[in-house]
């Protein structure tokens, strides 16, 4: 699907409209030829009623300034130490780099302004050395970021804080585009890199769960790129606040944040917290349940018919989804390896619990693991629920052929005269 396919877009639109997207932009990125489409990128989520707040960050330009006039930087990220000379370098980057920004926005007729909105106190002295004028995010001012963002102006706040007694402070532009995202309760926290995404190495992460990136900070630190470890530590930081996805994109990529924000594949990595904690693999004592739950919908011929040791055998397929501890949902991916296809399966929501998004959330979480497999197409088997997978699932309508051949077999022996659905992972 190519970012600006009308329909592809539309499906998105009633899960983001009025949402909050926080856009951590690095400073390369501003300054790069790709630049002007990026925020053409920035003026369709707009238009599409999407809240945007754009954070940048300025370390290229202090860098180049620095060496311009001949003085070390001794804090180019925010998270060293910053002098008295190097604050005032990132003070004039940091300004110079807001204005280019506006610039660019109002080229689009896109409304914004720059708020002083980060409070901000010293760092201070850390095993005995002193950060100096290196701040940390002390609060946000969120009444009048919320206050802009109803007006529909776009926010653009530099990587500088200020405390109560007017003094300015350095800091790090990836925490302050994580005071924000928390802040305002975003639902997407998107930084924009000269980078693909997050490398474990050398390796593209393409879709990562928050607690799996932890533990490759834990354990495997030293294998994720330098450049892009502020990156991983905020996005850990960022689902653990609460804001469910955390996208690590190339801002040099045309159209890049459409595809991102708008279609399955993406172009970088996306980290996303654990919302999924209510799903978990099902167990020996969950055949019952599993048994119980779908039986009226085998009755009504809606599902096929599983027996205890057919459910035993492929018991590793299956996944619950729990509330109190209760299973009100059931779903199942069966794998076939040769072809590179998985079938989503047995998914059944309790009806006491529909129109709740569950549904939804697992064909999402049979899908992010038939990527994290190496899968490359997504199938599924329906008699009456084929409307629903069309137009929530994004599936669209196949063929027997389509099946994996000890999977044809089957679909002729059954009967059923299923409809066969089909769903890509991949990009063509």
């Amino acid at each position: 699907m190519k970012p600006t396919d009308l329909r592809g877009i539309l499906q998105y639109i009633p899960q983001f409209r009025e949402k909050t997207f926080v856009l951590a932009i690095d400073g390369a990125i501003v300054t790069d030829e790709n630049f002007a489409t990026l925020l053409l990128d920035v003026a369709v989520l707009r238009s599409l009623n999407i809240r945007v707040v754009l954070v940048h960050g300025a370390a290229a330009q202090i860098k180049a300034l620095a060496e311009g006039q001949k003085v070390t930087a001794s804090n180019l990220d925010g998270a060293g130490i910053t002098d008295a000379a190097t604050l005032q370098i990132a003070l004039t980057a940091a300004n110079r780099l807001t204005h280019e920004i506006l610039e660019g926005l109002s080229t689009n007729d896109l409304r914004a302004v720059c708020p002083n909105v980060i409070i901000a106190h010293p760092l201070g002295i850390i095993q005995g050395v002193d950060h100096l004028f290196t701040g940390k995010v002390e609060r946000v001012d969120v009444e009048m970021l919320q206050m802009l963002l109803t007006q529909g102006i776009i926010p653009v706040i530099p990587p500088l804080g200020f405390d109560g007694d007017g003094k300015t402070y350095r800091v790090n532009s990836d925490g302050v585009a994580l005071a924000v995202a928390e802040a305002l309760k975003a639902t997407k926290l998107i930084f924009i890199t000269a980078q693909d995404g997050i490398l474990v190495q050398g390796r593209l992460i393409r879709q990562m769960l928050v607690a799996d990136l932890e533990s490759v900070l834990a354990m495997q630190r030293d294998d994720i790129a330098p450049e892009l470890l502020s990156k991983a530590l905020h996005a850990v930081a960022a689902c653990k606040a609460g804001i469910p996805r955390v996208h690590v994109i190339n801002g040099r990529v045309d159209e890049g944040l459409l595809a991102e924000v708008f279609s399955t594949e993406g172009i970088g990595t996306l980290i996303y917290a654990n919302e999924y904690q209510q799903i978990r693999r099902a167990m020996k004592k969950d055949v019952r349940a599993i048994q119980l739950l779908t039986k009226a919908a085998v009755e009504s011929a809606e599902l096929m018919r599983r027996t205890r040791p057919m459910i035993e055998k492929n018991l590793g397929d299956y996944f619950i989804f729990e509330i109190d501890k209760n299973p009100v949902a059931c779903v199942a991916l069966h794998v076939f390896p040769e072809q590179k296809k998985g079938e989503l399966a047995c998914l059944y929501v309790n009806p006491l619990h529909e129109n709740r998004g569950i549904g939804r959330k697992l064909i999402q979480f049979i899908e992010n693991k038939a990527r994290e497999m190496g899968l490359s197409e997504l199938i599924t088997l329906s008699t009456q629920a084929f409307t629903y997978f069309q137009s929530k699932g994004g599936f669209s309508e196949g063929t027997p052929d389509d099946l994996p051949p000890g999977r044809r077999e089957k679909y002729d022996q059954s009967g059923r005269n299923s409809k066969v659905l089909v769903k890509k992972l991949n990009k063509a």
